[in-house]
């Protein structure tokens, strides 16, 4: 083989399942063979234009066939692909696009605009939209139908550069995390084996492909067993429950909003759940309320912890366990070691708050540009500093305290603010919530709840902190609670604390 790359796999799966069904998107459903042979024309058209190993090509688009096909095309050339959020703002594009140095960019033509600044004042050679083109842009479509036949596909090892993905900038501004071609193989292979994917799946993705989470584990592992991808452009509940009866879907992933959008939707009751089989949540735990939803149908949740920098997946909980280890992200992947650490490096005895670190092939280059941040993430020993609290019960099954960044000191008293936020998350009216902290003049930080409330209910501080007395330490308390419409989140569905730390601290 002279490729151990990503690049090789369409081509793999074009030999061994030609007709079998790859992507379903919309009314198209598109073969490995096509998928592959689409890939082999987008490489050879890029190529042509100067693209060669280890030049940086990033994508700008929505969930969709091209997205994967030009993913594979790059990972062909030995370039390295660089998935932007359609969500960002122009300067964050800007950002994102020359901090990555790339040297072409493909993208849906709708986002043209908001990229044009990144374009002018980056190192991008040629601009390619989806499509049949506009006036002043090639399209992708017409490049792929007139490209030269041939290319060279280059020879690439494990540990070469396949992508670079932003983080999702809650604190400062985002890094690109440079994940290996061994890294995106190495989680493929931990879902593979901790999630019993199967050819016979069938997998809807209602979230973007563009962050880390629906790459390495949703779609990476599909296309390693030769399954079936149903590409959702966007998620829509109504939508995406009426695309899992139609198509059979056996796998689901998202985080706990979607889960709750899915099951507070009017067509819950009324539409065939009987082919699902793995429901996989990230992002935070499953709330009580949640998890009986879908207990009442006969599913349960594989719940996990990871980031950009694990690729993302460092821990899996089994639906088996879901109940009997509520509160926990479960076990290291199977190709992955998890410890946790002191203030002074040293691993801590089961039970003990601690920093989480992780270990194992999945785990980053280290991030694009900065050599002192990606000294400053790894250990002596190279263990990755996750920058997150967490420790282990008796039977190995991690549990997350807080982000560093997120701890609250209140009096000198430190309150995890997931601790708190669990509790409220099952107060009845509340449908999201974020615990952070305010500056206050006698205890340097208070805990503030910020939340948002279903239709018709009525949520006030009083009432939270009624619901916590007994349970919580008074300290924990929130000192007050604010209702807002929608909380601001990452791509990936984290709540963006940093924002409310700066909308409600200012002034205080």
């Amino acid at each position: 083989m002279h490729t151990q790359g990503i690049g090789f796999w369409l081509a793999q799966r074009r030999l061994k399942n030609p007709g079998k069904t790859a992507v379903v998107f919309g009314d198209v459903e598109l073969t490995y063979r096509q998928m592959a042979d689409a890939a082999d024309h987008v490489a050879a058209a890029l190529w042509h234009r100067g693209i060669r190993r280890g030049d940086a090509v990033a994508y700008i688009g929505e969930n969709s066939p091209q997205f994967l096909q030009v993913m594979f095309a790059v990972a062909q050339l030995g370039a390295v692909f660089v998935p932007v959020n359609t969500r960002l703002a122009g300067p964050e594009m800007e950002h994102v696009l020359v901090d990555s140095g790339a040297r072409a960019l493909v993208l849906d033509p709708e986002f043209l605009d908001r990229a044009m600044a990144g374009v002018q004042t980056g190192r991008i050679a040629h601009v390619i939209v989806t499509g049949e083109g506009l006036p002043e842009h090639p399209g992708l479509a017409r490049l792929v139908a007139d490209a030269p036949v041939g290319h060279t596909i280059a020879e690439v090892g494990l540990d070469d550069p396949a992508a670079i993905i932003y983080t999702s900038g809650t604190t400062g501004r985002p890094k690109g995390a440079v994940l290996s071609h061994g890294n995106l193989t190495w989680v493929a292979l931990n879902c593979i084996v901790d999630y019993d994917v199967v050819s016979t799946d069938v997998s809807l993705m209602i979230s973007p492909l563009f962050h880390v989470a629906s790459l390495g584990m949703g779609a990476l592992p599909v296309v390693l067993k030769g399954a079936t991808l149903v590409l959702e452009k966007g998620f829509e509940p109504g939508r995406a429950l009426a695309q899992i009866q139609r198509h059979g879907v056996t796998m689901l992933s998202g985080v706990p909003t979607t889960y709750q959008m899915l099951a507070d939707h009017p067509d819950w009751a009324a539409t065939d759940l009987s082919t699902l089989q793995k429901l996989t949540c990230g992002g935070s735990a499953v709330p009580t309320r949640i998890l009986n939803a879908y207990e009442e149908r006969g599913l349960s949740f594989s719940q996990g912890y990871g980031m950009t920098e694990t690729s993302p997946g460092a821990t899996s909980l089994a639906p088996s366990m879901t109940r009997e280890k509520q509160g926990s992200v479960g076990l290291p992947h199977f190709f992955t070691e998890v410890r946790i650490t002191d203030e002074h490096g040293d691993v801590v005895p089961r039970g003990t708050v601690g920093e989480i670190e992780i270990s194992g092939p999945n785990v980053f280059l280290g991030y694009h540009g900065q050599p002192e941040a990606t000294a400053a993430a790894f250990t002596d020993d190279h263990w990755f500093r996750s920058g997150d609290l967490g420790y282990l019960d008796a039977d190995g099954y991690l549990y997350i305290a807080d982000r560093l960044k997120d701890m609250i000191i209140s009096g000198g008293e430190n309150i995890y603010p997931a601790e708190v936020e669990s509790l409220i998350s099952d107060i009845e009216g509340i449908s999201g919530v974020a615990v952070v902290g305010v500056p206050d003049d006698r205890w340097g930080e208070v805990p503030w709840a910020v939340v948002t409330v279903k239709e018709g209910a009525e949520v006030d501080t009083e009432i939270v902190r009624s619901r916590l007395d007994g349970v919580l330490a008074r300290y924990k308390l929130p000192k007050n609670v604010v209702v807002v419409e929608d909380l601001p989140r990452t791509a990936s569905g984290k709540v963006r604390k940093a924002d409310l730390r700066a909308r409600f601290g200012e002034g205080r």
